[in-house]
């Protein structure tokens, strides 16, 4: 592995918009990207494995069908897995976790640092007020795939988390019928070219507390990446699955 002042930055999906930002912001650190279409002249290769034998840590803001493919990989390369994509279905997200079995790997649905902090005041929020109705209302670009956002499903987790429920079984996305209790409730709107908005509505028939967090410029993302790259590629760093939060050590 490089010094680990200077480690060896990879970008998957380093074409799209965000892989783009990302390796603008790794500048120096960046040693490749990983893309459908090869460009050697850019050291853009189309081949995962050969990506990740050239990186100390890889930043994967790809595509979910490209996970499992991903995960064995950078396995097999021993580097570092920063990996943002969303959208994941059972089979990848168990890749995910047999990935970091061996090597570290960092899965965030949001590299926000201020979305990370509402995060843990989600969970604490929803230990605190386990009776009030919890409620997610996203909102994103019209291009946007996955609905709802992985963003918002992270603040559901957590709100779930706080509340020691079991998430799969309060989710509620469909809202058709009478809210049952301890749902988490989600509403997806797509429009425009909204980078991000996200808002946690806690209700009760006395009161209300709302948590909302609105991205203005989709480089806070590539930013927040850069830093779990820095952060997750440092050689004591064992095997293991983190996530934003360990970053900025936050509960």
């Amino acid at each position: 592995m490089s010094n680990i002042l200077s480690p060896r930055i990879g970008i998957a999906g380093i074409t799209g918009r965000l892989g783009q930002l990302c390796a603008e912001e790794a500048g120096p650190h960046l040693a490749g990207g990983l893309s459908r279409t090869a460009d050697p002249a850019r050291h853009i290769t189309s081949e995962a494995d050969a990506l990740g034998r050239e990186c100390d840590v890889i930043i994967d803001v790809s595509h979910a069908s490209l996970v499992p493919t991903h995960a064995r990989a950078f396995t097999q390369a021993g580097c570092a897995w920063v990996l943002g994509t969303t959208g994941l279905d059972a089979a990848a997200q168990h890749a995910v976790e047999q990935a970091a079995e061996h090597i570290a790997v960092l899965q965030a649905a949001n590299f926000s640092p201020a979305l990370t902090m509402l995060l843990s005041l989600a969970r604490q929020l929803g230990a605190a007020l386990p009776d009030y109705d919890a409620e997610i209302v996203e909102t994103h670009h019209r291009q946007k795939l996955d609905a709802p956002s992985g963003t918002a499903l992270a603040i559901g987790r957590a709100v779930a988390a706080g509340r020691e429920a079991e998430f799969e079984q309060v989710k509620r996305l469909d809202q058709n019928g009478k809210r049952p209790d301890g749902a988490i409730g989600f509403a997806s709107l797509r429009g425009g070219q909204v980078i991000g908005e996200h808002e946690l509505r806690f209700l009760t028939t006395d009161e209300e507390i709302t948590l909302s967090h609105r991205a203005l410029d989709r480089r806070v993302f590539a930013r927040g990446a850069l830093k779990a790259a820095l952060w997750l590629a440092q050689p004591h760093r064992k095997a293991g699955l983190y996530s934003m939060q360990d970053v900025l050590n936050t509960p």
